[in-house]
């Protein structure tokens, strides 16, 4: 009986014993299985929320500046494109001296003595440049007088410009420029053909402006030297096709 009794008791202090573990394990797993939530639940999301979706976000942004970018830098070279078309636009072509000419009847008095000053650069250089390259005596000569009467247009420009302030330029415009880069690439007859092909047309140019100005300009003073200046320009055009005849 006694040893029954403790039996009993044996296997009662047993069974306390083994539900005491069960209980002291079971909160351990809960905490467990609490702290792999917390893990799963926030810090797998978390890190897929701000670790992966930003930089998709980033990247997207970082996609869409480089578009702007690049259609901004394609636009700017369709612009310089065709700002250098236009400037270029083969200067000195009949099309260019048509709409030069066309300028004149609007043009305002110190645009008109910049041309006029840049037309005498012309004469200047390009008869400088045939009084040493001129194989026809007849064109040396010319040439010569244009120096020497352009020369002395200028000083007459220079004091009609000046009191109003207007700057005259010491290089040709492109209109003018390109006349005198024609000629000078020739050599031998060519030369004297090209040069006095462009004596005509630029005293022609000349004429059609002064004529103009003779009669429209609004400063008296420019009035002045358009009309004085133009018997000479005349006298020059004529000598130039009759000298250009010489060397067809």
């Amino acid at each position: 009986m006694k040893t029954t009794h403790s039996i009993f008791r044996l296997f009662l202090l047993g069974s306390l014993a083994t539900g005491a573990a069960c209980t002291g394990t079971s909160p351990g797993a809960a905490t467990d299985a609490a702290t792999t939530t917390g893990t799963d639940a926030t810090g797998t999301r978390s890190g897929t929320d701000m670790t992966s979706t930003p930089p998709a976000d980033a990247a997207s942004g970082a996609g869409s500046s480089g578009t702007t970018t690049a259609a901004t830098s394609e636009a700017a070279g369709t612009t310089g494109s065709a700002t250098s078309s236009t400037t270029g636009a083969g200067a000195g072509n009949p099309a260019d001296m048509t709409a030069f000419t066309a300028t004149f009847a609007t043009m305002q008095d110190p645009v008109f003595l910049m041309n006029a000053a840049s037309s005498n650069l012309l004469e200047i250089q390009l008869g400088q440049a045939a009084a040493q390259r001129a194989s026809n005596a007849d064109v040396k000569r010319f040439a010569q007088m244009m120096v020497t009467h352009h020369t002395k247009a200028t000083q007459d420009l220079k004091s009609v410009a000046t009191p109003l302030g207007v700057q005259i330029p010491e290089t040709m415009m492109p209109v003018h420029q390109a006349m005198a880069d024609k000629v000078l690439s020739k050599s031998g007859k060519d030369f004297d053909e090209a040069y006095m092909d462009a004596m005509e047309t630029a005293h022609k140019m000349d004429i059609a402006m002064f004529e103009v100005k003779s009669r429209a300009a609004n400063t008296p003073t420019v009035k002045t030297f358009a009309t004085n200046t133009l018997p000479m320009l005349r006298s020059h055009e004529k000598m130039a096709s009759e000298t250009e005849k010489k060397v067809d």
